[in-house]
């Protein structure tokens, strides 16, 4: 599996948690191959019904452990695959007990549906953070094989059901723990809906809800208070009156000269009205309104 090329998807970068998830894996993988035999080390570290009341921690350390090379591998690369975003989203903190939850889950799965076996490898584990990005990033395409573009979601969906399948039909199916994968997966959608980690709004259920804020679209300029849009409007009624005087008195009197303004008064005025637009009419000093009233007794001729 791969990503796809999406411009909004950030590639796969290494986390604090992950890397240390991962180093722990292949650290015990390496003494499986050199100093201890694999079948000890997965006989101290893997879980089994008769050594519930006496070797207690393989309950945990039951995911660190693997069959095989393919078999860490593969658990491998998808937690490098899925796991940095998701631990960028939350906290490493928070994605480490997430991750350990999800391979407690695996393991009750296991003592309930099954209960023989030896129980080992972080598949459970990776199917939590796998079903942790599907419901973050539902649409993102990754590449089965590395040609078949698949989204994330219905990836997990077909994990799901392979796994169902397998774990429910007789004899169990080759020996893998079909079920312990699907009860860490179940173990993760409790988590997050029980903690709301991915709401559509981002916050967890303790954060207390953003204000409503309305849908319009940002403004360069703010919206005018409605007093000043009244004013605004009664100062075109008065443009437009004026107009129509002046219409009037061209056609009865022979044309008059326009009152001459100055280009200091008229940068003024410009000035002005710049800052009734900006600001609002409560921005305007008194010697601006003075001018503004000027302008205006001017333009109707009083």
């Amino acid at each position: 599996m791969a990503y796809s090329p999406a411009d909004d998807i950030e590639p796969p970068r290494m986390t604090p948690a992950v890397q240390a998830l991962i180093a722990i894996n292949v650290a015990i993988y390496f003494l499986q191959l050199t100093v201890v035999q694999a079948a000890d080390v997965q006989r101290a570290l893997g879980f089994e019904m008769r050594d519930l009341g006496r070797s207690w921690w393989t309950i945990g350390t039951y995911m660190f452990v693997h069959a095989g090379f393919w078999h860490l591998a593969l658990n491998l690369y998808t937690l490098f695959l899925f796991g940095p975003r998701v631990e960028r989203v939350w906290s490493t903190g928070e994605f480490t007990r997430y991750y350990l939850l999800c391979g407690l889950g695996g393991w009750l799965a296991h003592v309930v549906f099954v209960r023989e076996g030896l129980l080992i490898g972080a598949s459970a584990a990776v199917f939590g953070v796998m079903l942790a990005y599907a419901v973050r990033w539902p649409d993102v395409e990754v590449y089965l094989f590395g040609v078949l573009p698949l989204k994330v979601k219905w990836l997990v969906a077909i994990l799901v059901a392979t796994n169902l399948v397998q774990g429910l039909s007789p004899g169990g199916g080759d020996g893998t723990a079909y079920l312990a994968h699907l009860g860490g997966l179940v173990t993760g959608w409790v988590y997050l809906k029980a903690t709301h980690a991915f709401a559509p709004e981002g916050l967890k259920a303790s954060v207390a809800a953003a204000p409503d804020v309305t849908d319009d679209l940002p403004r360069a300029v703010p919206r005018s208070l409605p007093r000043v849009r009244e004013k605004l409007q009664e100062i075109d009624e008065i443009i437009a009156r004026s107009k129509t005087v002046v219409a009037k008195r061209a056609s009865a009197a022979p044309p008059s000269p326009r009152p001459a303004v100055s280009p200091t008064v008229r940068a003024e005025l410009d000035h002005v009205l710049d800052k009734i637009s900006r600001d609002g009419l409560e921005s305007l000093s008194v010697d601006e309104r003075r001018l503004l009233e000027e302008m205006s007794k001017r333009l109707r001729g009083t």
